[in-house]
């Protein structure tokens, strides 16, 4: 039993080293790089780069762009979320259907495939929706604009946002509704003084989470931000490190740095909001049953309403980009269009060898990250959960932390960490870099599991005399699976459409799809940015069928055993 205590210990100093270097290894490179002339030059301290980013004259706009930009999505995300909530959860609305698959089909398009599929629809000269309403003398609608770019992002967040409101308003009693009613309050008083008071914690933790999210995105700034001049942090970065002759990876740390901060404080502000909203559930448990409201007259417009969401979040996207794979060259659907459809831009793309090498190792990436990221991310829960001592605690805000990392901010982290090492520039650079950034979404799902499974199935383990290691391999791994292939599939999408981190990291010979995408984007190359996405759709959406059926076989199993 000694021999098994020790082994704990152990295992769980080996874990904190591992996730520490994950996690405080790119970030203090980071803030070193940031106070060094140039990359790889640790040793020479300087306060310039700070000096030089604090007195650009654009700094304020850019700031002011990514502030109106956050708050902004974040606002018409969560919004659009608690509405949606409330009319899946609490009447009887139709197409319920489409809000429980909207989380889980937006997932496999891929941010910048998604954003370019609205400048397609949206661009002021040639958008295929803007050439359509100039027919009735209307428009052009510009989304290469703040407004456009919200829009975009506010659709792309809505499903995280709702995830959040969904949880919270399934978990307070209706009965508080019809107490309001009975006392004589209207519908909208009920919504005012009842309903928003108990959901206001759960709103603010959803506003925060967008906030993290938007302020540390890049897809949707770079596609539709950068044609009109509109930066942002993100793009700031990257522009220091790709635009010019000499890129200034030492401003780009600083700038890093300061987001860094921000997102920083922004993910425990939503750590608190989350806990506190904990505090609000008002579910007795006892004979529970939510009051469905009757909407009447109501009831199919806002059906159409949530079908139309639906259709912009996911049907459109992928119809556009279809289409647009099919033709020669940009131009509204006409009949003349549908006459020149051909699969030319499909050759090209699939006849590249730079393109099919971005796809080997797009999959390689994805299936080895995804591996590694939900093994670490086991083990990770595992003693979070179960061990309550000072090393897990640790090994919780370590893990909390790598949530706040933005996905660019930290990749330039990861270029000062590994610029005189050979991993520089090779798919393991990529890899270590996903799975930093990534963690988090591994062990979210897989710490509900482990906490819905009983400890008195370890203590009788333990008690027969199998060790930590046996116990854990024999009993909690089994029953732990299924959360394990959730965690997978979760980490395998996000690794396919990764972009943040290998903008920065990905070199000549370690390119991926998604680096493909933006290049194509970059050059205005529609056809081809067309059908890159919707390989990698079909990438992402055939690795989930993978998964789950992989889920089913051993759930039947379970069941047969």
């Amino acid at each position: 039993m000694q021999s098994g205590q020790i082994g704990a210990k152990w295992f769980i100093a080996v874990l904190l080293v591992v996730v520490g270097g994950l996690t405080l290894g790119p970030a203090l490179m980071l803030v070193v790089g940031s106070f060094s002339q140039g990359l790889g030059a640790v040793g020479t301290f300087t306060l310039e780069k700070y000096a030089r980013v604090y007195s650009d004259a654009r700094l304020p706009q850019v700031v002011l762009n990514t502030v109106i930009y956050s708050f902004g999505s974040a606002f018409l995300a969560t919004t659009l979320a608690v509405i949606l909530a409330y009319l899946n959860f609490r009447t009887d609305i139709p197409f319920r259907g489409v809000l429980h698959l909207l989380p889980v089909v937006s997932m496999m398009i891929p941010h910048l495939a998604y954003g370019s599929s609205w400048a397609l629809l949206l661009n002021p000269t040639n958008g295929m929706l803007n050439l359509i309403l100039q027919e009735f003398g209307l428009g052009p609608i510009n989304i290469y604009s703040l407004p456009g770019m919200i829009f975009v992002e506010g659709l792309l967040d809505l499903p995280v946002a709702y995830l959040v409101i969904v949880a919270a308003m399934a978990s307070f009693d209706s009965s508080l509704e019809e107490a309001s009613w009975v006392s004589g309050r209207s519908r909208a008083a009920t919504w005012w003084r009842i309903i928003l008071p108990i959901l206001r914690p759960a709103i603010l933790a959803a506003i925060t989470l967008v906030l993290i999210r938007s302020i540390s995105a890049f897809a949707i700034p770079s596609v539709l931000g950068m044609p009109g001049r509109i930066e942002v942090l993100t793009t700031f970065i990257y522009r220091l490190i790709n635009v010019g002759f000499v890129p200034d990876y030492g401003r780009a740390a600083a700038v890093g740095v300061s987001v860094l901060g921000a997102a920083v404080v922004l993910v425990y502000l939503y750590r608190y909001l989350t806990a506190r909203s904990e505090r609000f559930v008002t579910i007795s448990g006892k004979g529970y049953r939510p009051t469905i409201s009757r909407l009447g007259v109501w009831r199919w417009p806002l059906g159409l309403f949530v079908l139309l969401l639906g259709i912009l979040l996911v049907v459109l996207p992928v119809l556009v980009l279809l289409y647009t794979s099919l033709v020669p060259y940009v131009m509204a659907p006409s009949a003349e269009a549908f006459r020149q459809l051909t699969w030319r831009n499909w050759t090209q793309v699939l006849g590249d060898p730079l393109t099919l090498r971005a796809l080997r190792n797009s999959i390689i990436l994805a299936l080895g990250g995804a591996t590694l990221g939900i093994i670490l991310s086991t083990l990770t829960s595992y003693v979070v959960v179960r061990v309550r001592t000072r090393s897990s605690a640790v090994l919780e805000a370590l893990t909390f932390l790598s949530f706040s990392f933005p996905g660019l901010v930290i990749g330039v982290g990861f270029m000062w960490l590994f610029a005189r090492t050979d991993l520089y520039g090779t798919l393991w650079a990529l890899l270590i870099g996903y799975v930093a950034v990534y963690l988090p979404y591994g062990i979210r799902p897989l710490t509900s599991t482990f906490i819905q499974i009983s400890k008195d199935l370890e203590d009788a383990s333990a008690v027969s005399g199998a060790g930590f290691f046996r116990t854990f391999r024999k009993v909690v791994a089994p029953l732990a699976l299924p959360g394990v292939l959730s965690g997978w599939t979760l980490l395998l999408v996000m690794f396919v459409r990764e972009l943040d981190v290998s903008t920065v990291l990905a070199r000549p010979g370690s390119e991926v799809l998604s680096v493909q995408l933006y290049r194509a984007v970059a050059d205005a190359l529609w056809g081809r940015v067309a059908a890159l996405g919707l390989i990698m759709v079909a990438i992402s959406t055939t690795l989930v069928l993978i998964a789950n059926g992989l889920a089913s076989r051993f759930s039947r199993m379970g069941k047969a055993g």
